[in-house]
């Protein structure tokens, strides 16, 4: 029988609220029209830049495409606005007096779209395959989980360390929950996925469409306005803005390029907030980079003003953090550490007995992608030559760590310390220069996860860790981009959850 937690009580959250309203940029509200189907449906009509490869979500829930996932699979928590854990399948959760065990209470009566129980064994499941699966993205997000055991409705997670840090963790991205009878067989899984989300795939053209509808047994069913989804892939980027003028679409992901045209056509556009950072990602056990100095002059080449002037028309931010300003996790006291000084920059590598055109770099991407060009540009002008290298399977190489020099852009976690130990940890997806990591980080992360998220101290205690995490040689950090969104006046606003798409309460047209 699971150990009994000995302090119930409310769920521990994160106390975010204050600094991350920073970054909420309001949503425009909704300005009337019918955008209801014939017969008074309402339909979310959805292209994206970013239609799932894959429909497992132990597979496909790591990138921006867990907010479509999210369609179809529920998880133990979500996030609020205030970017605080709340429930979800879970309908509360307690920690034990250690902070090493948590037990996550499931609603009663929940039901997979195939009919399957939504129970703490279907948890125990999910878990595990997150953390054996072959190709799953998952299993360093959950390296603090040693077992879960299953009691009913009862989900006891027995962690290896003390880790204040899993209702976050578990969110909408990092445990989305199939049926079990479903993901037997991955494969079959993948192309016919089973949650027990808001809605209910009915059909799957690969990387092309997929049509879903309400799920009448979703357990928030109720507060769900919308009735169908019509989820394409976006064509080209170009297209989006007169694709919802005409009323093909409803609702896009928008590349900042076409904002402005897409205010004039009389659409909604709007950011939603996010955790998003990119960064040039160096690989410290290979030449050159394995030189301290040349590292650092990366840093001081970099200008990281002019990613956000060409890149995001305005509705970026630089950012030097794997964390965007005004986020909990920020470190006010690491900001501007390596300011533009392309002339510092050209003296290190004089120091490190390099002239100009001496180093020769492929910076090696999967597409075409101007903030390459850039790169290419300031290291120019320090003397460095970079060679812009596409590889449509870059992945393999990257999270292998063979490359010397690539670019990376993050969505976040809902759990500030996995962002933190995925690009600094030993371990981590996102550090190319792995199992190198920053000397005092393992501690300075351990003391985090000690601490409660509600602790008066959490944040400063999370923006020491941040700092440690700096200290490596690996990333440099560039520019904050936007989520930025744009929907027909028909489909009202969203809630401001951050990093997420939350279809609770939205309506179209007239229907409510």
């Amino acid at each position: 029988m699971p150990r009994r937690p000995r302090s119930p009580g409310r769920p521990r959250t994160a106390a975010l609220g204050a600094v991350l309203a920073l970054l909420l940029v309001p949503v425009l509200a909704a300005c009337g029209g019918t955008g209801a189907a014939a017969g008074g449906a309402a339909t979310l009509k959805w292209t994206s830049t970013y239609f799932p490869a894959h429909w497992d979500p132990v597979v496909g829930g790591s990138g921006a495409q867990f907010r479509e996932l999210a369609l179809v699979y529920a998880s133990l928590t979500r996030v609020d606005e205030k970017g605080e854990a709340v429930p979800d399948l879970a309908e509360s959760w307690e920690y034990d007096d250690e902070g090493d065990e948590i037990t996550f209470h499931l609603r009663p009566e929940l039901k997979f779209s195939d009919g399957e129980p939504v129970d703490a064994a279907a948890v125990k499941a999910a878990v595990e395959r997150a953390q054996r699966q072959q190709n799953s993205a998952l299993h360093g997000d959950l390296t603090s989980i040693e077992s879960v055991e299953a009691d009913g409705l009862d989900a006891v997670f027995h962690l290896t360390q003390v880790d204040y840090q899993i209702p976050q963790l578990l969110g909408e991205r990092v445990l989305q929950i199939a049926s079990p009878k479903a993901a037997k067989s991955p494969e079959e899984l993948d192309q016919n996925p089973v949650g027990a989300g808001p809605f209910v795939i009915t059909q799957l053209i690969p990387g092309t469409k997929a049509v879903l509808t309400k799920n009448p047994d979703y357990w928030d069913a109720e507060h769900i306005h919308i009735e169908n989804v019509e989820l394409t892939s976006a064509p080209d980027t170009s297209t989006v803005v007169s694709g919802l003028r005409t009323g093909v679409y409803n609702f896009a992901d928008l590349d900042p390029s076409q904002a402005g045209s897409a205010k004039k056509a009389g659409l909604d556009v709007f950011v939603q907030p996010g955790y998003n950072a990119s960064n040039i990602s160096l690989n410290v056990n290979k030449a050159p980079f394995d030189d301290d100095r040349v590292a650092d002059a990366v840093r001081y080449a970099v200008n990281r003003q002019e990613f956000v002037d060409k890149l995001t028309f305005g509705y970026g931010e630089t950012t030097d953090q794997p964390f965007p300003k005004g986020y909990v996790a920020y470190d006010p006291k690491s900001e501007n550490a390596y300011p533009y000084d392309p002339a510092k920059a050209r003296k290190l590598l004089a120091e490190a007995g390099h002239r100009a055109g001496d180093i020769e770099l492929d910076l090696v991407i999967p597409a075409e992608d101007p903030g390459a060009e850039i790169v290419q540009s300031q290291l120019a002008a320090v003397g460095i030559t970079v060679n812009i290298k596409i590889d449509k399977n870059w992945a393999t190489p990257f999270f292998a760590k063979d490359l010397t020099f690539s670019l990376y852009s993050t969505t976040g976690r809902d759990s500030a310390v996995q962002t933190l130990t995925a690009h600094f940890g030993p371990d981590g997806p996102l550090n190319l220069s792995s199992p190198y990591e920053p000397a005092g980080f393992e501690a300075a992360v351990a003391e985090v996860r000690r601490t409660p998220l509600d602790d008066p101290h959490y944040a400063e205690t999370l923006q020491a860790a941040t700092r440690a995490g700096l200290r490596s040689k690996a990333l440099v950090f560039t520019y904050s981009s936007p989520n930025l969104f744009a929907k027909s006046p028909s489909v009202s606003g969203l809630p401001k959850n951050p990093a997420h798409l939350n279809w609770t309460g939205v309506t179209i047209g007239d229907t409510r």
